[in-house]
């Protein structure tokens, strides 16, 4: 039996839902917090768990949904292809594999610890293996260290640890829909991978054609400058930008992957090298406005909506994927960083800064409920997990802050 509930019109729904969701991100943002837990917790209000005002409606999942798009597209401006390829290899490489397997087993552990099934135990380990690039990026601005040695290896690790982590994402839908038998998965793994490796060769021909053109004196910027001056339409720099992005959306989308992964490699291979500062700051801007003030606060206040406390039965379960994120986020930094040969403290340092989820944990988290891939309860274990992480992750990586 369901409970019936008046539904308010949607875009009455809406503006309650962003003027909450607004007013609590600044409330955070005055306490040096990010403003997602405020938008966050705007949800939660206004949601089930305690007024039940504003409920998930199709509307409001299209709006979260262009939020996610543009939250994606966002980190992916923040990345540059150079620096994963740099971080790929040598003992970046080491910390980023020691940091991102150690814990993704062990989430997937205590998830079958716990008797949950298979599929679910995954992301339970994928939540708990990914660091929220943007998130960290923001952190060590706060902190002054972004540009510091210490600061460039974390955000290095961080965006192998969440390229690794949609590359998987994108393995695991494709996945999803078979029997679950072992040649069942076993061809969906390979038909997964021979999609992935297309995948792959369209982004490296892309770089590769980019960075080619890209060595001819501000080729494309020049172009694009020529472009813009021909036709008259407005905003056509912004326009031609999502277009670039959506087609390779769709071609993820084609292979069966979710549109994220395409949005984020695609965002990727655009730098200020390949397009010009002028024209990177004008899509980044709008982008970042368009985001931020309107879509963003909506997907994490809709998060919000879809978080119950009362679906949360097992505490232990709660307690144990908590601990399980904290310990082994922090000692695969740790002993990746130890085995690449830094010190003690450096080593600790790392590990901490690799601790915060933010941002790409929750996307991962609202995606796998979306479809079905784990239950409500598990959910908000993880949204539970995403905020606490962010918001200790700054307190502790400027108490134990160390380079040399």
């Amino acid at each position: 039996m369901t409970t019936a509930f008046f539904e308010l019109p949607f875009f009455v729904n809406l503006l309650i839902l962003l003027v909450t969701a607004r007013l609590f991100g600044e409330l955070f943002e005055h306490f040096k917090q990010p403003a997602m837990i405020g938008e966050i917790l705007a949800g939660i209000v206004l949601g089930p768990t305690i007024f039940n005002l504003i409920h998930r409606t199709s509307e409001i999942q299209v709006v979260s949904d262009l939020g996610i798009f543009l939250l994606i597209i966002i980190a992916g401006l923040e990345v540059n292809i150079d620096e994963i390829l740099k971080s790929a290899k040598g003992k970046n490489l080491v910390i980023s594999i020691s940091a991102f397997f150690l814990p993704i087993f062990s989430g997937f552990a205590v998830g079958y610890f716990f008797g949950v099934e298979a599929m679910t135990a995954v992301f339970i380990g994928l939540c708990v293996a990914i660091t929220a690039l943007p998130v960290s990026v923001r952190i060590l601005m706060d902190l002054g260290k972004l540009n510091s040695s210490t600061g460039q290896k974390i955000i290095s690790v961080a965006i192998f640890d969440d390229v690794l982590a949609l590359t998987i994402l994108g393995v695991i839908l494709n996945v999803k829909d078979s029997d679950m038998s072992f040649a069942s998965v076993s061809l969906q793994a390979l038909i997964s991978l021979a999609k992935l490796l297309l995948f792959i060769a369209i982004i490296s021909c892309s770089y590769i054609l980019i960075k080619k053109i890209s060595k001819r004196d501000n080729y494309i910027e020049n172009k694009i400058d020529k472009l813009l001056l021909l036709l008259k339409g407005k905003e056509l720099l912004f326009s031609l930008f999502f277009i670039f992005i959506l087609i390779f959306a769709t071609v993820t989308e084609l292979l069966g992957f979710h549109f994220i992964v395409g949005a984020f490699f695609g965002a990727m291979l655009l730098s200020e090298k390949v397009v010009g500062k002028k024209h990177l700051d004008s899509i980044h801007n709008t982008t970042n406005g368009l985001a931020m003030g309107f879509l963003s606060p909506i997907f994490f206040a809709g998060i919000g909506l879809e978080f119950n406390i009362s679906s949360i039965h097992n505490w232990w379960f709660l307690l144990a994927i908590l601990g399980i994120s904290y310990f082994s986020k922090i000692a695969g930094g740790f002993l990746g960083s130890k085995i690449a040969g830094l010190s003690n403290r450096v080593s600790f340092t790392i590990g901490i800064g690799l601790n915060a989820r933010g941002i790409m944990e929750l996307v991962i988290a609202n995606i796998a409920y979306q479809a079905g891939m784990i239950s409500l309860e598990i959910f908000s274990m993880l949204v539970i997990m995403g905020v606490l992480t962010t918001l200790t992750t700054p307190v502790a990586l400027k108490r134990f802050f160390y380079e040399k």
